[in-house]
């Protein structure tokens, strides 16, 4: 039985994945509170952790679904906050909030492309893409098979280049 002082060692050597990890996951830069949500719910479950598997993939495990809860719970509250910013526009038609802080315009395409992807290629896509993790520990983080992993990211590269127009991504 695992004790409560694993997960502070895996604190002190994974924070900055999973820190990282949630910035991608989230597109946002607060992510502290999912951070430490994370590593709550790791102490709570460490019963649930196997032997043999990587802590760094389960906590990404975690992570995710830390990420997902907290979205269902503001999904509302963004609708609502998106039909203001609309209703809000100019006839000129002003910046949205992502153009006011700088991003480029092609940066913008691209990631609202993939936030439109369906959820398992996006997560595939924040972990293989942008997280850089093997197929293997993707797949230990979304309790995939490697082959459901690697169809999926090339079935989710093939989407992204479609919603950008068959753009190179």
């Amino acid at each position: 039985m695992r004790k409560e002082n694993d997960v502070s060692d895996w604190f002190k050597e994974y924070h900055n994945d999973i820190y990282n990890f949630l910035i991608y996951y989230t597109g946002g830069i607060d992510v502290e509170d999912f951070v430490q949500e994370t590593f709550i719910k790791a102490i709570r479950n460490i019963h649930k952790f196997k032997g043999g598997s990587n802590p760094r993939t389960w906590l990404i495990s975690i992570a995710r679904n830390v990420a997902i809860d907290e979205s269902r719970k503001r999904r509302k509250e963004e609708i609502k906050r998106n039909r203001l910013l609309q209703f809000n526009m100019t006839a000129k038609g002003s910046d949205s909030p992502e153009e006011m802080v700088g991003l480029g315009e092609t940066k913008l395409e691209l990631y609202r492309a993939i936030r439109l992807l369906k959820q398992s290629y996006y997560d595939v896509l924040m972990l293989r893409g942008i997280n850089e993790l093997s197929v293997q520990e993707t797949s230990q983080a979304l309790n995939w098979s490697e082959s459901k992993v690697n169809l999926s990211y090339h079935r989710a590269l093939k989407a992204l280049e479609k919603k950008m127009g068959g753009r190179e991504t």
